[in-house]
């Protein structure tokens, strides 16, 4: 049994070298790679999302370069390969980096984002590629101001009421003697 289950691996594997290797689907191949995690506050205004690919064996053209956003129960073509929206959302690439810049950045751009790259010329499925997603999670702009008289009113508040728990109990142990 084992050495049937090895016998069928080295024939995908010689399969796959025949099929994507020697020519016949093509051989061009591309790598997409994202950092899985990133975050930003919302007072930032604008952030970037890093996307960068390699390739092997592709045509000198540049690639076709694709964005994707997915929320929670639906997902937006971002740019495909032109922007839906060019208020908010911009491309920036060099060579092989690819730069998605969010604009005007709220909490409801938090995220999964996906960049993909396409080499439409070639035929090999491996000509066409998404990274893994970057989550992007936003948060509010921190009003360090608001904190700090909240715990102003807080501490104002506290020693009022111990005052007037002090000044009770001395009271009481007065008029009792």
């Amino acid at each position: 049994m084992a050495s049937s289950n090895k016998l069928k691996n080295v024939l995908m594997l010689v399969f796959d070298w025949i099929l994507y290797g020697a020519g016949v689907a093509g051989h061009c191949q591309v790598t997409v790679t994202q950092p899985r995690f990133q975050q930003a506050d919302s007072s930032m205004n604008n952030v970037s999302l890093a996307c960068t690919f390699s390739t092997s064996g592709c045509s000198s053209s540049p690639p076709e370069v694709l964005w994707f956003r997915f929320l929670t129960n639906t997902h937006e073509d971002l740019c495909t390969p032109e922007c839906t929206d060019h208020q908010k959302y911009k491309v920036h690439s060099s060579k092989t980096n690819i730069l998605l810049e969010i604009k005007d950045l709220t909490v409801d751009d938090s995220a999964v984002y996906i960049c993909g790259i396409a080499f439409s010329d070639s035929e090999s499925p491996l000509s066409k590629q998404t990274g893994y997603g970057t989550v992007l999670t936003v948060t509010e702009k921190q009003h360090s101001n608001g904190k700090l008289i909240s715990m102003i009113i807080a501490s104002s508040l506290l020693f009022l009421y111990s005052s007037a728990v002090l000044i009770s109990f001395v009271v009481y142990k007065v008029g009792s003697k």
